[in-house]
């Protein structure tokens, strides 16, 4: 028990730290050329327009076809700057699926730094997350 108090660093990062730095790093996710916001919401949100999205193509949804949601209204998503991207439906499934491989990749390089004993003192470093 002395031996392991002994070895025993406060100031070490936790698993706690790892998932914060994972969350923080989230937050904004590029998307051609811009940033859009991550949030559990926006996660929830943008799944939805995916799927809407996909049903659209599916039901014959054409490229450049911006009225795939509505008739009256041009389908636009938010930037995090408050800019509004035209997006058709095949931009919009893009979109989607560019938001559900950016949370897997954040996801797997978590789980691969709280893998390591200890976790290292660098794992907020840019070099061990995605882009």
């Amino acid at each position: 028990a002395n031996a392991a108090l002994a070895a025993y660093d406060p100031s070490a990062p936790t698993v706690d730290d790892v998932r914060a730095e994972s969350s923080r790093r989230m937050r904004g996710m590029p998307f051609g050329g811009k940033t859009y916001q991550f949030d559990a919401e926006s996660q929830g949100d943008i799944a939805g327009a995916g799927t809407l999205a996909l049903a659209a193509i599916i039901s014959g949804a054409q490229a450049g076809d911006h009225r795939w949601a509505s008739p009256d209204a041009d389908f636009v998503w938010l930037a995090s700057d408050n800019t509004p991207t035209l997006m058709d439906a095949q931009t919009m499934l893009a979109f989607a699926q560019a938001a559900a491989s950016w949370k897997r990749e954040h996801i797997y390089a978590a789980r691969l730094i709280k893998d390591m004993s200890p976790i290292p003192a660098d794992y907020a470093a840019n070099g061990r997350w995605p882009d």
